[in-house]
């Protein structure tokens, strides 16, 4: 009850006023008002909160009330309120310029220093609330922000970065682009490059292609891949997959950018993912889209997958993970496994396939490692059928062994 809350306060300082909660009572009545939420007592909280600043600097909760009254601030002047429109535009500028003293007040006090950071607290409150009234106004004040370089201000400009990418406006995407380029801290580089996948325009995917083309920091043009995949639109898909197919960029980002290719497995990502296997060269490329293609979960990509490891032309290595894959999808029947491996004469896919059957849990599996176990010519495949066998957990399994170890050596 922030009403009843608020009179209770309010009673602290009026029948104690030299109580040591006197101080703090303030800031706590201010608050009950803000959450009570009405123009009359965010009015109040305001003049509240000046009162706490003037009269009583060092308290507690003196740091606490600014960034309080920014909000109350912000809230009256979404509402209308000239003054707290004044208060808040001038809290945010990256350089506040003092306020002229007023002659018919006593000079307050000195106030205790401020730490930086708290000082980015209270502009931060300041411009989340200035947004919210106008854009117009913020982005500029952003900007501004974003143009510091000093060590000093590493912690605002983080904050400035995310603010910002909640603005959809016509210099959102140009903004983070002179950050990604020019900002000397790596951490406030790579927000800025993650927040450019929130900004839906087409000038957004524009900078974050520029950045994981022109780029000379890698974990920069890391999160470039990953911001392209996050953005959704048609243009950041064709950027990955033009990206993808230059020889003039690094294996390990194009790796990643197959990756997250593979994690939008619609029809388009999936088809060029095929044709681009033929043209590639690079195992762990390879390897890399055959991964990518097991996460699409379909028929035809199953079928993709077998036809991989069922290729002669292809490396033992590319159709084991190729089988193995095929055997994850679940589109796969088992009874389609045990017939490849009745027909497979390779000992090396032989053993694959005993290693896909480990993986499923169908009785049918169980049913063919058994068959394997018994009847296999080669003793080395016969004991990676008992192996897995043992760790099955299927409880027709204990019995099957002791016939095993029971049975007449001929």
């Amino acid at each position: 009850d922030y009403r009843e809350a608020a009179d209770y306060f309010a009673t602290i300082r009026a029948r104690h006023p030299n109580s040591g909660y006197v101080a703090d009572a303030y800031y706590w009545e201010a608050y009950a008002r803000y959450r009570g939420g009405n123009t009359q007592d965010l009015g109040v909280a305001r003049e509240l909160l000046k009162q706490q600043a003037e009269q009583y600097p060092d308290a507690a909760t003196g740091r606490d009330a600014e960034i309080l009254l920014g909000r109350v601030q912000g809230t009256l002047a979404r509402r209308g309120d000239a003054e707290a429109a004044e208060g808040v535009a001038i809290a945010a500028a990256p350089e506040p310029p003092e306020r002229p003293e007023r002659p018919e007040r006593a000079e307050p006090p000195p106030r205790p220093p401020r730490s930086k950071g708290h000082e980015d607290d209270v502009r931060v409150t300041a411009l989340n609330a200035l947004l919210q009234m106008n854009a117009e106004q913020a982005v500029p004040i952003l900007r501004k922000v974003l143009e510091k370089r000093d060590e000093g201000s590493v912690e605002l400009r983080r904050k400035a970065v995310f603010i910002l990418s909640q603005q959809d406006t016509d210099e959102t995407a140009q903004i983070m682009l002179d950050v990604v380029r020019n900002d000397p801290d790596r951490e406030v580089r790579a927000q800025a490059v993650f927040w450019l996948s929130q900004v839906p325009t087409e000038e957004a995917v524009i900078a974050l292609d520029s950045v994981l083309l022109h780029s000379t920091d890698r974990e920069v043009q890391e999160k470039a891949v990953f911001a392209l995949s996050q953005h959704g639109s048609d243009r950041a898909a064709q950027a990955l997959r033009n990206y993808v197919q230059r020889d003039d960029v690094p294996e390990e980002l194009k790796e990643k950018a197959i990756f997250w290719i593979g994690q939008h497995g619609d029809y388009e990502n999936r088809e060029f993912l095929r044709e681009l296997y033929g043209r590639l060269r690079s195992a762990a490329l390879r390897e890399r889209v055959i991964f990518a293609i097991s996460q699409g979960g379909t028929q035809e990509d199953s079928r993709w997958l077998m036809d991989r490891a069922l290729d002669p032309d292809e490396s033992l290595e590319m159709r084991k993970k190729a089988l193995f894959w095929a055997g994850q999808s679940g589109e796969v029947s088992t009874a389609d496994l045990v017939r490849l491996y009745d027909t497979m004469d390779d000992l090396d896919m032989k053993n694959q396939l005993i290693f896909v059957f480990s993986q499923r849990h169908e009785p049918e599996v169980i049913d063919k490692l058994m068959d394997i176990a018994r009847s296999e010519p080669d003793p080395d495949l016969r004991k990676k059928a008992v192996f897995w066998l043992g760790q099955s957990g299927d409880p027709r399994v204990a019995d099957f062994l002791l016939e095993l170890i029971t049975q007449e050596v001929p």
